[in-house]
């Protein structure tokens, strides 16, 4: 497995912290180091396709303790994926595209806790992600706060 620095083998250790649910403000860890790695200036690898099944499988042990970076990691990922036209290996195909359907089921799971715009967001994006709504996908990452949300009706309202 790749990423942007070269062998993964960092990575298994730093997925597995997920389940401790981590908050991803900042340079935290280990979302910053998988970050870093993984979606590298919207570029993604090898071991970014592997990462999502286990960041979902995190994700789903508790969607409503979960960062939004819980959310936005695979939605990333899946948007890069498919604006840079990149083939999943066969043998991740399976996996990866089995987590991202799981995606819409667990951001109902997570409706339960209040929602930060942010927040809503990732998990609005890893919706449209999963459903193969790309461009909607990363538009809704767009959106992360009230005033580029405004700004954004402002426009359409003018049009």
């Amino acid at each position: 497995m790749q990423h942007a620095y070269g062998k993964a083998g960092d990575i298994p250790a730093l997925l597995e912290r997920l389940h401790e649910f981590p908050k991803s403000e900042g340079e935290a860890e280990p979302w910053f180091t998988l970050w870093s790695a993984l979606a590298h200036q919207g570029d993604v690898y090898t071991a970014s396709f592997a990462a999502v099944p286990h960041v979902v499988s995190a994700l789903a042990s508790a969607p409503a303790r979960a960062d939004e970076a819980f959310f936005q990691f695979p939605a990333w990922v899946e948007i890069c994926r498919a604006k840079h036209q990149i083939e999943v290996p066969q043998d991740l195909k399976a996996s990866y595209f089995e987590a991202l359907a799981r995606l819409p089921s667990l951001v109902a799971q997570a409706a339960s806790r209040p929602w930060e715009p942010g927040f809503a967001a990732c998990a609005l994006s890893a919706v449209a992600a999963a459903q193969g709504h790309h461009a909607v996908a990363e538009a809704v990452l767009e959106m992360s706060t009230p005033q580029i949300a405004e700004e954004f009706i402002e426009w359409v309202s003018n049009q």
